[in-house]
């Protein structure tokens, strides 16, 4: 399993330094905190949605031969995507990469995973509006940061049933590609 998660964390960071080197930033050699943020996006959604659909949704919900679970080491189970999410994040975190990631959700069934600054609540709030990111500032400490919500979807059954099934969910009415929460990055602003 640490393999996987070191596989994962080596694709995302592989995938935004080849948007940096092939020229996806601004023409004057800078990129800008959204770009950067709009381009660890796309990596970690991508990688969201294949773990989710050929990972967790056929071995769980189509073939039945092995089931995810957030006791997963205990049951000798699959991760859920939110906890391969998490993993991939506190990896990225340790080899001090200056930026962060995470899940929340204005309705998440492990309370860690509720916003915790008005950025990030007001991003939630947002995204559920529309399909369009939501960016902001914000000073956490002494530090400022560029902060950029997108809306994270069930993209396959075994979201929905997981979410709409678990005794600790406060919405149980999920449905398929609806907005269960968001994808927090954030950006230091300050060297």
């Amino acid at each position: 399993m640490k393999s996987v998660l070191m596989a994962l964390v080596g694709f995302v960071l592989g995938g935004v330094a080849t948007f940096f080197i092939v020229g996806g930033g601004t023409g004057g050699g800078g990129v800008t905190p959204e770009q950067m943020a709009n381009a660890v996006h796309t990596v970690l959604e991508a990688d969201r949605i294949v773990y989710t659909e050929k990972i967790i949704n056929r071995l769980t919900q189509e073939e039945k031969v092995i089931k995810a679970s957030e006791h997963w080491k205990d049951e000798k189970a699959l991760l859920l995507p939110a906890q391969m999410f998490r993993a991939g994040s506190e990896i990225v975190q340790k080899k001090g990469s200056g930026f962060t990631y995470a899940l929340l959700s204005l309705w998440p069934i492990n309370d860690q995973n509720k916003p915790k600054t008005p950025a990030e609540e007001e991003g939630l709030k947002a995204v559920l509006e529309g399909d369009k990111p939501f960016f902001a500032e914000e000073t956490l400490g002494k530090k400022r940061y560029f902060t950029a919500v997108y809306a994270d979807k069930a993209v396959s059954q075994a979201c929905v049933v997981c979410h709409n099934n678990h005794k600790d969910s406060p919405k149980t009415d999920f449905e398929l590609n609806e907005i269960m929460g968001g994808v927090v990055i954030r950006i230091p602003l300050d060297s």
